[in-house]
Parts: structure tokens; C-alpha cells; sequence
């Protein structure tokens, strides 16, 4: 039977950002109406970062074996079962799975309704033969691969983030469409797990990173064996008569023919908006997403819209900042204003890139007074210590001291990134850095090394030596 519910916030996709808010508002006593179309938890724990970082530990796990001659300890005989790789990755999403539950969310007081919503007028959206009208509605449906315009790739299989974790076999040859972020670590992770692998792209691989630290995970895969071209064109794609894949390429050598067995497009993201209805509602959006003001509204004050639907950056973690600032702003009516300019981005190839604000060409294009620091891992007892010397921190300062970005590539960049992100967010200067005690030895050390290093200049200057001398004349 269908129902009208009148309810407080009503929020739209249960990922990440919409779970979030939907938790948020129930233990604080709003009414709230949470609708998912597909399955819980989104595509984080089900297609994106839950499941890509689990088989990232597999692969991670195998290498480690291979590469630990280099400590006197020789493994023999590994061996990798691509299955129970797989087997790992699904119990990881298990036992998380309950987290993100129908049955938790019900509990916490949500009116959950598993189907599609759509507007049907400013205030109103219907669900599974329900009417809900909300004070507040929050649309958090996120984001699905996009897939790349190249002939014959509508009738060839191919897979993306949300079919290859399905896949119980080890390809012989893997191709991939794309060198972001999610193509660079899906490759790493199944040449280590047995696969022969080539990525394709367009621009440069991780194109979005500092050439200087992107070089560093480029490399790795490299040596690794993974086939990288850059700067190359795809022209078509088919699948032969013994069920291969073929894809021709063109750079400026000349057109090349990759034959593979399996094809995993990677080539970025698309806003799922469709179905929606959005028009009813009077709210604004194109093919990049739905249209935001700082305040996360859309053209409809009555509509939030939060994480990768926005065309924003996609990333979970900003999702779920989003979804505090909205439960600040619909239900304390307090003023919440988002700013990208501190969202920090990792890439979770082995070794890691892990950025935040400006980059050296970011500095440069805005023309923008700054110095680059730079601090290398090998310089840091701890890396030599386990072998992980590859890397560099990179920090960009600007007049007085002022943090204008920061970026590693190396063993646990993201993690030693986020002293950076603090220190930004709270627009603190380098001196705040150089002041903190690491424990020796930690990888940490590097970020007070590098910090430390703003100073040298003028710390070892002549007039520094001479007020030294001057002083040691007074005893």
C-alpha cells in the first residue's frame, strides 16, 4: 500500500556521504527517510575503495614474498590463488557490510525504502509507490565509470570497478583503459597476482598528480612489469574470433595492435543523475553533475546535493565532510561553506602519492611567490632501515612561511600526509612543523626534516655566523 511520509531529511543513495547524513540526523532526533535504489553502502564498500584496497593488500602480500631476499629471507615455491585473492576481497566487504546495514540503519530510527526516487515536484519524491515529502532532501546518488566513446568497445565485454571484483579468474593479460588513480592501482594489483598487464592513456598516467611524484609510482609499476603507454590515442577495440581482446593504439611512433584477454575500462567517472527527475524539482545540472553553491545547495533550498553527484572531487572522504556540513547547515541552521582547496587526495600504488593544495604548476600557473622544498626518503634512516628508500616529499611555501600545498610519493605517503592537511586546515605556518618532536626513527622524521629545511638557508647564512661569533665573545 502507498504512503505519504512527511519526514524531517530524506536523503537519497546510501554510499558513503548519504549514510552519513542519514546517521547523523537520526541520533540527533530528525525524522529521516533514507532510499537506495541498488545496494548498501554504495559504491565504496561494494565497487570502489573497500574492495580495491583489499585486493590491494593481497597483491601487496605476494610482492612482499617475492621481494624479501633483499632482508636474507628467501621465499620459495609462491604461490597465488587468484580465487581466494578474491575470497579475501568479499570478506572484507562482510564484515563491514553490517556498518552500513538496512538492519543498522532501522535500528538508529530510518525509514529505509530500497528502490529509485525521483522528484515528481519541488518538495515531493516518490520511491517504491511512496510519497515523501521533506523538509530537507539530500541527494548523495554518487558516481559510475565513465565509458570512453572508442569504436567496437559497445560490442566487445569489458569490465569496470563494478564487475571486477566478480571476476574469479587471474587474467593472462589484462588491458587498461586509463592510468588515473583507479587503472594504476587495479594494474599493480593484478600483475602481482599473476597478470600480464598494459595501461593506456590518453595524457600522461596520473595526470592529475605532480609530474615529480607521479614519476615515482610510474616507475615502480614499470619495474615491475607493467606496460605503460603514454600519450597514446585508443582507435578501436574488438574482440577476435577466439575470444581475445584487440585493441589498436596510436601515438606519435605509429598504430600498435595489444592483444589481450580481458579489458577493464578506468577512464574516469559519470554523475549518476538519471532517473531523477530532477527538472521537476527546479534544480539545476549537466552532464559534469548537479549544480552546488558553497553551502551544498542546489537551485532548490530545499535540496542538498553531496560527494561525486556534484562533479566535485570524488573522493569518500570528501563525501563525508560534505555530509557534516549539511547536518550542521539543515539542522542547526549554522552557516557550512565547503572548501576544496584542503582536500587531500592519495593514489594507493605501492609506492603511495598522496597530495594536498597547490602543486609546484598550480604555484606556477597563478603566478604565485613560492620556494619548493624537498626531502627525499633515502635521506631517512627508518626507509633505509626496510629497504623502501624510493620518494620524495615535496612542499610548496609561500610568503611568510605560509603553506601553500604538500605531496609525498612513497612507503605510507598517505599517512605522512596528514600532519600537512592539519597544519593547512588550521593555516598554520612551517614553523609549526619544525617545532614537533618525531620519535627516531619513523618515517615521520621526514616532515620535520623537510620543514627544517625552509630554515637552513638563513639558519647557516654568514650574518648567522657572525652573530654566532659575536656571541662568543661575551664567554
Amino acid at each position: 500500500m502507498s504512503r505519504t511520509i512527511k519526514t524531517d531529511i530524506c536523503v537519497i543513495g546510501a554510499g558513503s556521504g548519504g549514510l552519513s547524513v542519514a546517521a547523523g540526523a537520526a541520533q540527533l532526533g530528525a525524522s529521516t527517510v533514507l532510499i537506495e535504489k541498488a545496494r548498501m553502502g554504495g559504491d565504496c564498500l561494494n565497487t570502489g575503495c573497500v574492495p580495491s584496497k583489499a585486493l590491494l593488500a593481497a597483491a601487496k602480500a605476494a610482492q612482499t614474498m617475492r621481494t624479501s631476499g633483499k632482508f636474507g629471507v628467501t621465499a620459495t615455491g609462491i604461490e597465488v590463488d587468484f580465487a581466494k585473492a578474491m575470497d579475501h576481497v568479499q570478506g572484507v566487504i562482510a564484515a563491514i557490510a553490517p556498518n552500513d546495514s538496512v538492519e543498522r540503519f532501522t535500528g538508529l530510527g530510518c525509514t529505509v525504502i530500497q528502490a529509485e526516487a525521483r522528484f515528481i515536484s519541488p518538495a515531493e519524491v516518490e520511491a517504491g509507490g511512496d510519497t515523501i515529502q521533506a523538509r530537507r532532501f539530500v541527494i548523495a546518488t554518487g558516481s559510475r565509470a565513465a565509458i570512453p566513446p572508442i569504436e567496437g568497445l559497445d560490442q566487445t565485454p569489458y569490465l569496470t570497478n563494478e564487475s571486477i571484483f566478480e571476476n574469479r579468474t587471474c587474467p593472462d593479460h589484462l588491458i587498461i583503459l586509463g592510468a588515473g588513480p583507479i587503472g594504476m592501482e587495479m594494474g599493480q594489483a593484478h600483475r602481482r597476482l599473476g597478470a600480464r598487464v598494459t595501461i593506456i592513456e590518453m595524457a600522461r598516467a596520473l595526470t592529475r598528480d605532480d609530474p615529480e611524484l607521479a614519476a615515482v609510482a610510474i616507475k615502480a609499476l614499470r619495474d615491475e612489469g607493467v606496460a605503460i603507454a603514454e600519450n597514446t590515442e585508443l582507435v578501436s577495440v574488438a574482440r577476435e574470433e577466439n575470444g581475445a581482446i584487440s585493441v589498436l593504439a596510436r601515438n606519435k611512433t605509429g598504430e600498435q595492435r595489444i592483444i589481450g584477454s580481458h579489458l577493464l575500462a578506468a577512464a574516469g567517472r559519470i554523475p549518476n543523475i538519471e532517473g531523477l527527475n530532477l527538472e521537476a524539482a527546479n534544480i539545476v545540472f549537466d552532464r559534469k553533475g548537479i549544480k552546488i553553491n558553497a553551502g551544498l545547495r542546489t537551485t532548490n533550498r530545499r535540496v542538498y546535493a553531496i560527494g561525486d553527484v556534484t562533479g566535485g572531487p570524488q573522493f569518500t572522504h570528501v563525501a563525508g565532510h560534505q555530509a557534516g556540513l549539511v547536518i550542521r547547515s539543515a539542522l542547526f541552521r549554522a552557516p557550512a561553506k565547503f572548501d576544496p582547496r584542503h582536500v587531500p587526495r592519495v593514489t594507493y600504488t605501492d609506492p603511495e602519492v598522496a597530495q594536498v593544495g597547490m602543486t609546484e604548476a598550480d604555484a606556477l600557473s597563478a603566478r604565485i611567490s613560492h620556494r619548493v622544498l624537498r626531502w627525499h626518503f633515502s635521506e631517512n634512516d627508518r626507509a633505509q632501515a626496510e629497504r623502501r628508500t624510493e620518494g620524495l616529499a615535496k612542499v610548496i611555501i609561500g610568503k611568510g612561511g605560509i603553506i601553500l600545498g604538500a605531496g609525498l610519493a612513497g612507503a605510507n605517503a598517505g599517512e605522512l600526509l596528514q600532519p600537512w592537511i592539519l597544519a593547512m586546515t588550521r593555516k598554520q605556518k612551517i614553523g609549526a612543523m619544525t617545532g614537533l618532536i618525531a620519535p627516531y626513527p619513523t618515517l615521520g622524521e621526514i616532515n620535520k626534516r623537510i620543514a627544517g629545511s625552509y630554515y637552513t638557508p638563513s639558519l647557516f647564512s654568514r650574518p648567522t655566523r657572525l652573530l654566532v661569533s659575536l656571541l662568543r665573545q661575551f664567554g
